[in-house]
């Protein structure tokens, strides 16, 4: 399993949001790349970019930090917000992106990802943001009445790369992920799962390494904070160090 760290980028700094709340900013690196080459140094091989702008936005807003990330780390780099261009992802890839998430647009227009998918075979991730279990869209706004494994199955008929999945009811509020609702998700599908949302603690990363075929893990105010110590986190992953 990957331990992946997330870089949230607003007006070009690294920052987390509390429950995706604007409003509620903390800057990490006031220059991204030094984010990027911390996790490296750490041991980090995949990255988790998100345009925070551009999910407000709809449209790519943090490029000239994305370019510097993509500069400064050697392994593989996922990036989403507000994703719903050909031209965007198109753009993203040229760039050096390896993968390019896409979220609200699956449930808003299904037949964009079944494109998308054609024309960029294994870039693609779909982010799946769900609250007890059913589909949120709009950064959060709103709950759908679609159930998140339902969404999941179809998107991986069209040929998706993987699924981010994430509990939005946990992200943010280091209250420990949503290990039944992942752990449910990965035995339905076929196509790479990376967990995402309220990983708070190490003991959260030994339950969700326990969840057979998990792809990976997402965390970011965890490792900020102190919460938990990367190198801690990938020595017990790779059977290093801390036994389990």
């Amino acid at each position: 399993m990957q331990i992946i760290p997330a870089i949230d980028l607003k007006d070009g700094k690294c920052v987390r949001l509390r429950q995706g709340k604007f409003s509620e900013v903390t800057v990490y690196y006031d220059n991204p790349e030094d984010a990027a080459l911390r996790w490296q140094n750490e041991g980090a091989e995949v990255l988790h970019v998100v345009d925070l702008d551009g999910a407000k936005e709809g449209k790519i807003g943090n490029l000239p930090s994305i370019k510097k990330i993509r500069e400064a780390f050697r392994g593989n780099i996922e990036v989403g917000g507000g994703i719903r261009r050909i031209e965007d992802i198109e753009l993203l890839l040229s760039v050096g992106i390896d993968r390019v998430i896409v979220g609200t647009i699956a449930v808003q227009s299904p037949d964009f990802v079944k494109e998308v998918c054609k024309r960029f075979p294994e870039k693609i991730i779909v982010g799946i943001d769900a609250k007890d279990g059913l589909v949120a869209v709009k950064g959060w706004v709103e709950v759908t009445e679609i159930r998140a494994i339902e969404l999941a199955l179809k998107m991986q008929d069209y040929g998706i790369w993987g699924i981010i999945y994430t509990d939005i009811s946990r992200d943010g509020m280091l209250t420990g992920p949503n290990i039944e609702a992942t752990k449910a998700l990965v035995e339905s599908v076929k196509v790479p799962v990376i967990a995402s949302g309220g990983v708070s603690s190490i003991e959260d990363i030994r339950k969700l390494a326990e969840i057979p075929q998990l792809w990976g893990v997402i965390t970011g105010k965890a490792i900020y904070s102190g919460a938990i110590d990367f190198k801690e986190a990938l020595r017990i992953i790779k059977g290093d160090g801390v036994k389990k």
